[in-house]
């Protein structure tokens, strides 16, 4: 449903925040996490119509697309404007760190996502420590670092394993974790010859890995259910980082009270440390964090939904999505009922193009889509795809599609996972076959 950008002034986009039903909302981004955001809100009976800017294929068969840059704040708002959204919901990072959100507020129109100032929180992991400071969080030791030889001397302080990470924005790409010092070194100084001003050096930390999502309107914080992400590209976390490879929810191996734990250590001190900055965070935190030999510590801050945990958090939400968003944008979480959530489990798995993550191809006709969305329990959820002249489904970007699966177990959410994987045909593509292996047999 690809229709044309709208240009019209800011008056008519003025309307009294309140509760709004039926709602007329918004979504900014291209990839599957924004696909499933879609998805989940038009499953709302509060939610009336939803559009995205700019979208993919997959989401134009199911709403509006409009071809808007999704990190262009005046157009954004001006789009909103125009459909006469009540919500604008944000998916990416670089919207919100660039300031997307505040054109959208500037123009009368409630928004789910923090201020530009608030979502350096993600845009710099430099404040993101300092912030941590205050808040008292623990998180792992770091040095920051503006030149390759401080980035030396930080090497040999911590030891290996070595962590080094791009300060900046990085699409879950900026991270290297090694053995091998002179590519701890070669990945610093690739950062900064990509135009970084600075690079962390971190110790390294033992233990899993956590994913905790926390929907905040600045005062108050909802945490979701926890996921577990495979960031490496290859089986047995062989390979490059990428933008994640796949997920899955709930995690039968973790601590049963690790929700209220991460809530009470993690993310209410940040909100609080960010309102007392005078830059409340409203919107989506997200916690990456690591269940150490010492306690919990935070890997990571991210100021939006993750992709790919979005896919199967969403999937297990029962509680319509539409108002809490919004209750989030008006700062009236503290009215709603607590989250109910379905009983059973979610696996995503990622199918990415050939030579993703280092030289992905495009271009390449995607089969066996609607086989796979005949597999019970499967959602197909689009990121890097697009039309052509003859309506055929191509690839267009690195990570191509989401094979999103529910089950009544672990075990057999990923059996229909992998069921629906296995359907679809796209040249030279590449997925793990090991998401959520070990976690199924627990």
């Amino acid at each position: 449903m690809q229709c044309s950008p709208l240009s019209i002034g800011t008056t008519s986009a003025r309307k009294r925040l309140d509760k709004v039903t039926p709602m007329r909302v918004l979504v900014i981004g291209s990839g599957a996490r924004e696909h499933a955001l879609v998805s989940a809100l038009l499953a709302d009976p509060s939610v009336s119509y939803v559009a995205c800017a700019p979208g993919n294929a997959g989401i134009g068969a199911a709403v509006d697309v409009f071809p808007v840059r999704a990190d262009d704040p005046q157009a954004v708002a001006a789009l909103a404007a125009g459909i006469d959204a009540h919500l604008v919901v944000i998916g990416p990072e670089g919207p919100l760190v660039v300031g997307v959100a505040d054109a959208v507020r500037a123009n009368g129109i409630a928004c789910f996502g923090p201020s530009a100032a608030a979502a350096q929180l993600e845009g710099s992991k430099a404040f993101a420590k300092q912030v941590m400071a205050e808040a008292g969080v623990d998180t792992a030791q770091a040095r920051v670092c503006t030149d390759l030889a401080a980035v030396s001397v930080a090497l040999d302080e911590f030891g290996a394993p070595y962590v080094v990470k791009d300060d900046g924005l990085a699409a879950g790409k900026g991270v290297v974790v090694t053995a091998d010092r002179a590519e701890a070194l070669s990945h610093a100084q690739a950062c900064f010859a990509n135009g970084t001003t600075s690079v962390l050096i971190e110790e390294y930390l033992d233990g899993p890995e956590v994913s905790l999502f926390g929907i905040t309107d600045g005062k108050v914080i909802v945490p979701l259910q926890p996921a577990q992400d495979f960031k490496r590209a290859f089986d047995a976390d062989a390979g490059p980082n990428t933008g994640g490879m796949g997920a899955y929810s709930p995690l039968p191996w973790a601590p049963a009270n690790v929700v209220e734990e991460i809530t009470t250590a993690v993310l209410e001190p940040m909100i609080a440390a960010m309102h007392k900055r005078g830059t409340p965070f409203s919107g989506l935190l997200y916690a990456g964090l690591a269940l150490t030999s010492r306690g919990i510590r935070v890997v990571e801050f991210n100021a939006r939904f993750g992709d790919p945990e979005t896919q199967v958090v969403l999937a297990r939400l029962k509680t319509p999505l539409g108002q809490v968003l919004l209750a989030s944008a008006l700062g009236t979480l503290a009215d709603l009922p607590p989250l109910e959530w379905l009983d059973g489990a979610a696996v995503t798995v990622v199918i990415a193009s050939s030579g993703y993550p280092e030289s992905p191809v495009t271009g390449d006709a995607i089969q066996g889509l609607a086989a796979a969305a005949g597999v019970e329990g499967v959602q197909i959820l689009h990121a890097g795809t697009t039309l052509n002249e003859q309506g055929e489904v191509l690839s267009a970007g690195g990570r191509v599609l989401s094979v999103t699966a529910v089950g009544q177990s672990l075990a057999q959410a990923r059996e229909r996972a992998y069921a629906g994987v296995n359907l679809i045909s796209l040249a030279g593509s590449h997925h793990r076959r090991d998401i959520a292996e070990l976690a199924s047999q627990a």
